[in-house]
């Protein structure tokens, strides 16, 4: 591997320092954009979380029978948070399918 000047094995680390040092400034910039995704992540959980379905807090518009207008039944609600819960889980798979490559 190394001729009789030693040459040949210096511009071997030079080339492999110099993949390694990109390689780290690849994964510091791949960790800032994590921490991002994350952030975004944690923010579309907290809205689910916080949501209000029509027709659950605060509604003061009746029908004539005096049920709320825009409200929805128990299972109605359940389905939309089921929904809503499975984009959620749609979006955090897709992190981390990227998150590997």
């Amino acid at each position: 591997m190394q001729n009789s000047d030693g040459q040949n094995s210096k511009g071997e680390f030079n080339i492999l320092e110099t993949n390694i040092e990109l390689l780290v400034a690849r994964l510091h910039e791949c960790r800032k954009e994590n921490d991002v995704l994350r952030s975004e992540l944690s923010s579309l959980q907290n809205i689910l979380r916080n949501y209000k379905l029509p027709g659950t807090v605060g509604s003061t518009a009746v029908d004539a029978a005096g049920t709320p207008i825009g409200a929805l039944d128990y299972a109605e609600k359940v389905q939309v948070k089921q929904k809503l819960v499975l984009i959620l889980q749609k979006i955090e798979m897709e992190l981390r399918n990227n998150q590997t490559l």
